[in-house]
């Protein structure tokens, strides 16, 4: 069941993207090239994912159009890949198992294909297909999660900070709850608010997907150090090497698979209430907390 999920939630992120995206020939092919290559260069599409199972836990059945918010989700997610891959930031040869944005276009043509993919997708956004005040409160969710309070540039700013240091542990869960939980908890609350949840409903889906964001990113660290570059599709131990802060490196890999577990049991009660329609969510859960890339 969760495989058809997973397969099917691909594919409707895929489609959406094609049609989304400006084509490879159109002027100017370079840019349009370098978002694409960076797009389609695989990925499990969790967030567009994530954010589809949301709506349709509340709804009861996939809203229409909703991939359209899965795909600006996406799009978002890998612009800040692209960023992050630069020289000046994790400086990364290698993505989702193809050379990264920048070995292959140049640093200038990667940065403005990372902002170039930012803006299409508020282009996105702004043509949901659903009423205009939930329009509004998914990109203020969207733009909030994606932003420097709290949100993923605020913790790609308090990473690079931190390198090269043993941050504490409330660093370090700031770092992870901004860099990469902020946006897994936007792309579930927003497939809540577009299937029109309730108030109620958004702030379990929020408990929800903030405990499923920090787990994801903890599950990340140690993978980093147990599983190859092949195996990952990125550059294995380049966190130890950069001295990066990572939850093995301060707790070290069983208190952070506890960490882990326990976080996931917290995603759990947060969609208890949703009863039987929550179950996929749930089994999502499962899957990032026990995957092995």
């Amino acid at each position: 069941m969760l495989t058809q999920t997973l397969e099917e939630g691909r594919k409707l992120t895929d489609e959406a993207l094609e049609r989304l995206l400006p084509a490879a020939n159109v002027r100017p092919v370079s840019i349009h090239q370098a978002m694409r290559h960076s797009v389609f260069a695989g990925g499990k599409r969790i967030r567009p994912i994530l954010c589809m199972e949301a709506g349709r836990a509340i709804a009861g059945s996939l809203p229409a159009g909703i991939e359209e918010l899965g795909g600006a989700l996406e799009m978002l997610h890998t612009y800040s890949l692209i960023h992050d891959d630069l020289p000046a930031l994790d400086n990364d040869d290698l993505r989702r198992g193809r050379p990264t944005s920048h070995k292959v276009f140049g640093e200038a043509i990667a940065i403005l294909a990372g902002d170039a993919l930012q803006t299409q997708a508020y282009e996105v956004l702004s043509r949901l297909k659903c009423s205009a005040d939930a329009r509004v409160k998914i990109i203020e969710e969207i733009a909030r999660g994606t932003g420097t309070v709290n949100g993923m540039i605020g913790g790609q700013v308090v990473d690079l900070e931190a390198e090269r240091t043993k941050p504490d542990a409330e660093t370090l869960e700031y770092i992870h709850r901004s860099k990469t939980a902020a946006l897994i908890t936007a792309s579930v609350v927003t497939g809540g608010v577009y299937a029109n949840a309730s108030a109620a409903q958004v702030e379990n889906l929020r408990r929800f997907a903030q405990a499923i964001g920090l787990a994801f990113q903890i599950v990340d660290d140690i993978l980093d150090v147990t599983q190859t570059s092949e195996q990952l599709g990125k550059t294995a131990g380049k966190d130890i090497a950069s001295e990066k802060a990572t939850y093995p490196a301060l707790f070290g890999l069983e208190q952070s698979r506890k960490k882990a577990r326990a976080l996931l049991e917290n995603a759990y009660e947060g969609v208890q209430s949703l009863g039987p329609k929550g179950e996929t969510l749930k089994s999502l859960a499962r899957f990032l907390i026990e995957r092995e890339s």
